[in-house]
Formats: structure tokens, sequence, C-alpha cells
């Protein structure tokens, strides 16, 4: 079983376990192993994280490049819900189309398969409940047994989807039915409606493998900052030790089942904005959502992803100009591009450039090309290995962003404290944010406990995930 819970940061969960709030958690962390410090992906926004958890690689191969970005192809925005405004400015309608069909079925790529197809093909009985990224081998239809259900359907939600053997999304896709509800996946209702699903499908031996998403604590978050995530983590446990009675108590369950709990990001405290529409406004043709004029007209679009944003530059002779306004905005810590066969990272008043090489090792093993200055990314060579705690992973990190050929020309990493109002002009100040290259934002907690093998490694990674499944099902 792979429980993700959106946004946990690991010192809340620490802290919870330490106080016998989260009886759950501290059973797997007693009975298991607990890394504090697995390295998100970058920009640090859950559907970026969501498949590379799912995947286990980074956007440079599975294409998801943040929570709202540009299609150069159709020549539109994409946009997943950074907010019910962003929405509306986009249409709600489309909104959901690519949520809950194009996300999966067009955006991510096919040669990178996920945890449910690849165990689908080992003919693994394989689950899942309400989960960004849910592609597996198995046609999935809508459900038309509520009100609710029908009224998303005379909208948008009337075709089929290929997903795991057992699909639980929300209320639209049920595969059987388990007396479980969860109000179209609203916040505040999606952990017990998982748990919930999860519970019944332990008690009735219907999986091999279940993806339990978590995902409350995200919202909650978002509303009242992470030191108050407190309860949205308790409430977390609390459906966990109900899949574990289900299952005959925490005993037997755990004798029968390997268990595996991982946060796709954490979250920092914001205490200001930035609005990249209004920086950009009078300098630049912006393309808008709702933009009526013909394709190539406009010069830039601009893709703010919490306390991260993209800029896709659409007159390619502007990039060294959108650059230089960049490293200009209050607010961004790093300014990143692409430059010929290297990525520089601008920032602290100097410049970085990197790419895959010999000369240098990092924390996970790979190897790299860097010149320039250090202190851009606050790191240091220790024995011949690039290190920064500020910015863990981050050489990795900016070439998987940079690389991704659905990424913008210029990604932008905001400072402590600061968020992206995104399209709807929605922001979350004086609550939690994610996307930046900061540890704060990107360091997520990972607990195994039954896994088999694979276990020893210096820097951990969300990435990490998937292949331990596979280790685990004898498939690598």
């Amino acid at each position: 079983m792979l429980v993700v819970i959106d946004g946990a940061v690991p010192a809340m969960l620490s802290a919870g376990v330490e106080a016998g709030r989260m009886p759950a958690l501290a059973t797997l962390i007693e009975r298991g192993r607990f890394v504090s410090d697995a390295v998100s992906v970058f920009p640090s926004v859950t559907p970026v994280c969501a498949a590379s958890i799912a995947t286990g690689v980074g956007q440079d191969r599975h294409r998801i490049p943040g929570m709202n970005w540009y299609q150069r192809g159709e020549e539109r925005y994409v946009e997943y819900g950074s907010s019910f405004r962003a929405s509306l400015r986009f249409g709600l309608a489309r909104q959901l189309t690519d949520t809950i069909y194009n996300m999966n079925g067009e955006h991510l790529a096919r040669e990178a398969p996920t945890v449910f197809e690849e165990l689908d093909d080992a003919s693994l009985r394989t689950a899942g409940t309400t989960y960004l990224i849910y592609r597996g081998r198995h046609r999935q239809m809508p459900v038309r047994d509520s009100l609710l259900t029908r009224i998303a359907a005379l909208s948008v939600v009337r075709r089929p989807v290929l997903g795991p053997r057992e699909l639980f999304y929300a209320d639209v896709f049920a595969s059987r039915s388990t007396g479980c509800t969860g109000t179209l996946g609203m916040p505040g209702v999606r952990d017990r409606h998982a748990g919930c699903v999860s519970a019944y499908m332990v008690e009735h031996d219907l999986f091999d493998f279940l993806l339990l998403s978590l995902p409350d604590n995200d919202n909650h978050s978002h509303r009242f900052g992470p030191d108050g995530q407190g309860p949205a983590l308790a409430e977390a446990d609390r459906q966990l030790w109900r899949v574990f009675e289900a299952g005959g108590g925490v005993d037997r369950f755990l004798a029968e089942h390997a268990v595996i709990v991982v946060a796709d990001h954490a979250h920092t405290l914001v205490e200001s904005t930035v609005s990249l529409v209004a920086h950009f406004t009078g300098r630049f043709d912006i393309r808008l959502p709702t933009d009526l004029r013909e394709p190539g007209s406009a010069e830039v679009a601009l893709c703010p992803n919490s306390r991260a944003a993209m800029v896709y530059v659409l007159e390619p002779r502007l990039l060294e100009r959108v650059v230089d306004h960049c490293r200009r905005l209050d607010g961004v810590e790093h300014v990143i591009w692409r430059e010929g066969d290297e990525v520089a990272i601008a920032g602290a008043g100097g410049e970085l450039r990197i790419a895959p090489g010999d000369a240098l090792a990092d924390a996970r093993g790979g190897r790299w090309s860097v010149r320039g200055d250090l202190s851009v990314l606050d790191a240091r060579i220790d024995g011949g290995v690039f290190r920064s705690e500020r910015f863990p992973d981050a050489l990795a990190r900016v070439w998987d962003a940079a690389s991704c050929p659905t990424s913008g020309e210029v990604l932008l990493s905001a400072r402590d404290g600061v968020e992206f109002t995104d399209w709807g002009g929605a922001s979350h100040i004086r609550g939690g944010s994610h996307g930046s290259l900061g540890a704060g934002d990107s360091l997520a907690p990972l607990i195994c406990c039954g896994v088999e093998g694979g276990l020893e490694r210096e820097q951990w990674s969300i990435k990490d995930v998937a292949p331990l499944v596979r280790r685990h099902f004898g498939l690598a």
C-alpha cells in the first residue's frame, strides 16, 4: 500500500507522532524506516510531484511541467486547478477536462509508464483512490448513480478512462459499489472517502497494490499555514488506522502488507505576493487566458505555479530580454533558462551554469559539469560532491525542469515567504505554499515498512517510490 499525504511537512509529522496524535504513522516508523528529507521535484507543485511519484522519473521524461502551463502545440494554457478563481478564468469545463482526462490521457508521456501500468502488465491487482495520476490498463466508465455525478456528466464527465483495475476517483469513477461517497472530491471529505474505500478494499481482499491518496492536508495547509498541519495530519492518520483495523488490526495488517508513506512536497509560510501579469504588462505582449487573437500574435505566456513560475517566450529573439526582466523582479530568488547545452541559473548577483558531465557528483550519484558562482545555490564542493542544504538536489531538479519539452523557456523560483499570484488573482498569503527550489518547500517525509531491498542511499527522492514498488513485486 502506497500512502501519499499531500504537502506533509516532516517536522509537523514528527511532532504529531511524538505527541501521540498519530498512532498509525508512529507504528510504521517504529517498525520500518523513516526518512525526513526525501527531496521533491521542481517546481514542487502537486501535478509534477504526483507524476514523478507514479512514474519514478522527472518531468524531463514524464512531461507534466506544472499546475499551470502553456501547450505550444495547441497554443493555449493548461490549468489543473491552481484555485477556483483561476479555473473560472480559463473555463471550468476546460480545467476539469484537462485534469480528469487530458493529464493522464494526453499530457503524461507514454514513454513514462506508471506503477499501475507496470503492475497491470504483470497481472497484479491494482487499485487507487483519488489521485491526479491514475493511468493504468483497465477501462473505467464514469458512474451515473448520484445527482452530483449526473450533473457532472452533463458538462464534462462522459468518456471512460484507462486506470487501475479498481479506480475510485471522487464520485466520478468507481469500479464497484463500496457504499462510500466523496462529494465529487471536495476538500475536507476526500481523506474520509479514501479511507472508506481503502477499508472496503482490504476487507474484501481486492488488491495487490493500492495507492491510498490523502490530499486534504494540502488544502488545510494552504489555509492555516505549515505550522497548522497538526489536525489535518491527525485526520490522515485516522484514515490509515481505519485501514489497519479493516485488515484485522495493525499487527495482522502489517504481517500481510508492506506500506510506503510519502508526501509529494512540503509547505512554507507565504508573507507577500508577486503578480507576473502586473510586472510584464506594458513591457511584453502577453498571451491572455481568453485571448481571441490569431496564434503567434503574443510575445510571452505567463504561468504562475505557487512559489515557482514559468515564462514561455513565444518570440525566441526576446529570450535575453525576458531573462533580464525576470532578474529584476522583486521576490525572485532564481532565474533559470537553457543556454546551448547548459542550463543557466542566476541569483544572488551571480550566475552558475550546469550540464551533465564527469567533474562533480551529487548526493544521489549524478555526475555534473558546473562552472560559475556556487553561492547562487548556496553550495559547496565537499570531496568532489556538490552539496547545498538550502537547495537540495538542485542540479538534477533544475536540469529536469529546464530540459522538459513542455516547460517554459524561463523558470523562476521565489524567495522565502513569496508566492506568485495565479491567473485568478488568488494567493495563499498568511497560509502555506510550495513550488520553489528551497528546502522548506521541497523536503518530504518518507516511511517504508515491510519493503524489501533498496533502502540504502544518501539522498532520497520522491522519484525513488516507484522503483521501490517495482522492486517489491520483483519487477526491477
